[in-house]
């Protein structure tokens, strides 16, 4: 295999990010990070009441995500992250390039809408799904796989293509 990787997986709320995530750690041996686990109490708090997050919100979120990759560049690592808009994904990759890349799990508003309804226990109502596909700019520099696979097709198919 060649040079370890920051992959980001990357997605709207519902497309699977952790579960890929972590799938992917595993079968890489890389450590795995969810980014949810990195957002303020602040942040909790909005999303849980429905409210979406403002740039400014998530500036010292993605600070702190792109931190946790230039501690593990030289050995990869898998972190999982929303990274809906081009400038965020930027700020994300700051100081990574070449050894970063985005994994996106492309679905769309129906496919994840009926995955989120199903979900149990989690902060992000389903009612945010549509403020975040409106913001999503989809990359055009990430691996786009789409969530319909199986999350074993999906760890399959981007190693093969990371990694060719």
């Amino acid at each position: 295999m060649n040079k370890p990787l920051i992959i980001y997986v990357m997605g709207v709320s519902g497309s699977g990010k952790s579960t890929i995530g972590k799938e992917l750690a595993k079968a890489l041996t890389y450590p795995f990070f969810d980014g949810d686990d990195y957002h303020p109490a602040a942040s909790i708090k909005k999303m849980s009441n429905g409210e979406p997050l403002t740039d400014m919100d998530r500036k010292s979120w993605l600070h702190r995500l792109n931190a946790i990759g230039l501690e593990h560049k030289d050995n990869g690592a898998v972190i999982v992250c929303s990274a809906l808009k081009e400038k965020y994904r930027n700020q994300l990759k700051n100081n990574l390039e070449p050894d970063c890349i985005f994994l996106y799990l492309k679905g769309s508003l129906e496919e994840i809408s009926n995955r989120l309804s199903q979900r149990k226990g989690h902060f992000m109502p389903k009612e945010l799904l549509a403020s975040q596909f409106e913001t999503l700019e989809e990359p055009t520099e990430a691996i786009s796989i789409s969530i319909l696979k199986s999350p074993q097709a999906i760890v399959k198919e981007f190693i093969s293509m990371a990694y060719s």
